[in-house]
């Protein structure tokens, strides 16, 4: 019979559109392999390494790759829902300024897919892939003021660009191509947020809207 051995593995979700590395007190046998634990998160080992890369980084990168690909499917979702939903003052400038959001977060998640293909996974893009690697809640409004929208769509942003942020530190020494893919992101993603957030702000700068439920 095969001991036991204490074991770590990762768990990539928490929060909204959240990304963090935590450990959970899962059992792995000397009978587990990196194929047993990989192939429940990403879907199989990869077929092909880029040269210079082990297969527990290559492992480690898609892991990665596949939970910021499912939030940015979900993002990209999020954003024409808010388009299709508002209402009220500001509703014209709103609904259009949404749709370029939509259109480069849909070509962000084109490039994290394809770099999961390229260092031998298989890019998870359907409902069911989103709905496996996502722990935050379902975007809550659907027709409601504008103002409404942009508060909850300023906590969107926010836990997205904090979980790329997240992704880049265990990327620094791993994987600096993948790296460099999501500060890119993050160039375009806190930009938007900004426009989001200039609607709600005073002249001061303060943010006077938070509350997307009243």
């Amino acid at each position: 019979m095969a001991s036991a051995r204490a074991g770590r593995r990762r768990c990539l979700r928490v929060g909204r559109h959240g990304y963090a590395l935590a450990m959970t007190n899962e059992t792995i046998t000397d009978d587990t392999t990196t194929n047993d634990i990989a192939t429940n998160d990403i879907g199989t080992m990869p077929k092909t390494l880029v040269p210079g890369l082990t297969d527990e980084q290559s492992v480690s990168i898609i892991s990665i790759l596949q939970e910021r690909l499912a939030s940015l499917l979900d993002l990209q979702l999020t954003l024409k829902h808010i388009h299709w939903n508002v209402v009220g003052v500001n509703f014209i400038s709103v609904h259009e300024f949404l749709d370029p959001q939509v259109d480069s977060v849909r070509l962000m998640s084109d490039a994290v897919a394809e770099r999961i293909a390229t260092l031998g996974g298989e890019p998870l893009g359907t409902p069911g892939a989103i709905t496996k690697f996502r722990t935050w809640d379902d975007y809550a409004l659907n027709r409601e003021p504008t103002v409404r929208h942009l508060s909850a769509l300023d906590d969107v942003y926010s836990g997205v660009i904090g979980s790329h942020r997240e992704a880049i530190t265990h990327l620094r020494d791993l994987d600096p191509v993948t790296e460099d893919l999501f500060i890119g992101h993050l160039a375009d993603l806190e930009q938007y947020q900004w426009f989001v957030r200039a609607h709600l702000q005073d002249a001061s700068g303060d943010v006077t809207f938070r509350d997307a439920s009243t």
